[in-house]
């Protein structure tokens, strides 16, 4: 049978990119369509770089053509990435940057308790294991963890002279820098700050501190959006951000507030995408079963509502938590399936991030000011 040209097009209008309105043929999306015989070559232009968008595109388009022209058409489907121009935005300042620091990665979370700072001590760890070099801010103020997490609770950064100014040098364990508010704390301690006070403890964490050289510097943001949050992006030029949610309902809720306040005009922080945590229990007499405690695959179709990337999914397992009780993150030991479900994470965080430096130019901080004792955005 010979495929006919437009009757390709004819089918391809039923059809559109994930997250857009318009079909491909009239939204521009596809290019070039070319037949012979039964053979279809479609040339398809989408404007995110998402794994995922790509993937899907490729299969409903494979998929309505031999439902709606010819079953057993051979379809081939190149896709080319072209993101739309961004115009300046008045509302965004160079940031200050960190020399040495490559790359900044905000992980979030829109409320407590999904996981967050254990997804960064295990992501940090995989990082320095795949032989980048990493440091972790720890900008939860009102919940430090990460000094527990990495066993250096007790640790306290020394004095070092800089260029002839006194800096602090970040505590070092497992091959990761890490700072915290946790290390000027009591461990009984109750942190009781207004935002200003918080946000100066902040700046002196990222800007009187001896980093070096980071090929990434984690945050291990507070949950919810709320004055650290703008701080953090006001101090900084943050590279992108990582959501952090488990499929649960309420969590997927927050998890939404949480890409929108870095997709928000005024703040415009490239999402680099959402991890699931505590996507199943698999117990370890039936390592064949898995139950959805929390919900089944919640935060993946949420990445693909949002059209942000799906960066993987992280099973509920005791042993994940035991080993963030006891300071020695899972993610260190080698050869087990956490360490694999890290990897497979962190390989498409830096894949996102690669992306995003080849497309997007460096982020820029924003403006914000004091009204009646609140901090906005312009």
């Amino acid at each position: 049978m010979n495929v006919n040209k437009q009757d390709v097009l004819q089918a391809l209008s039923t059809i559109s990119i994930a997250g857009e309105g318009k079909n491909m043929v009239e939204s521009g999306a596809v290019t070039n369509v070319m037949t012979f015989a039964d053979e279809v070559v479609i040339d398809l232009k989408i404007a995110t770089p998402a794994m995922h968008i790509k993937k899907r595109a490729e299969a409903d388009i494979i998929k309505t053509i031999q439902e709606q022209v010819f079953k057993d058409a051979k379809v081939q489907v190149n896709i080319s990435v072209e993101a739309p121009v961004k115009e300046a935005n008045p509302n965004l300042i160079k940031g200050k940057a960190i020399p040495g620091i490559k790359n900044i990665v905000a992980v979030a979370s829109g409320k407590g308790g999904v996981g967050k700072s254990t997804v960064t001590a295990n992501l940090a760890i995989t990082l320095s294991k795949m032989g980048f070099k990493v440091g972790i801010l720890d900008a939860d103020i009102y919940g430090p963890s990460i000094p527990i997490m990495f066993d250096v609770a007790l640790e306290r950064p020394l004095s070092v002279t800089v260029d002839g100014k006194s800096k602090m040098k970040p505590v070092e364990n497992y091959g990761v820098k890490v700072l915290s508010i946790g290390f000027f704390t009591k461990p009984d301690q109750a942190v009781i700050w207004r935002g200003p006070m918080a946000a100066k403890a902040l700046n002196q964490l990222i800007f009187d501190a001896d980093w070096g050289e980071l090929d990434f510097m984690l945050l291990d943001l507070p949950p919810g959006t709320g004055d650290i949050h703008l701080s953090i992006m006001q101090s900084l030029p943050i590279t992108g951000a990582v959501v952090v949610s488990t499929p649960q309902t309420v969590a997927l809720a927050d998890a939404k507030k949480g890409v929108a306040m870095f997709q928000q005009e005024s703040i415009d922080v490239p999402v680099l995408g959402i991890v699931e945590n505590m996507a199943y229990f698999t117990p370890a007499e039936l390592p064949n079963n898995k139950y959805y405690i929390f919900g089944k695959e919640g935060a993946m179709h949420l990445a693909e509502d949002l059209n942000v990337p799906f960066l993987g999914a992280l099973p509920l397992i005791q042993s994940i938590r035991e080993a963030g009780d006891a300071g020695h993150p899972a993610a260190l030991q080698s050869g087990t399936s956490i360490e694999e479900a890290f990897i497979e994470i962190t390989k498409n965080i830096v894949q996102e991030t690669v992306k995003r430096n080849e497309s997007l130019p460096p982020t820029e901080a924003i403006k914000i000011t004091t009204m009646a004792g609140c901090s906005a955005v312009k």
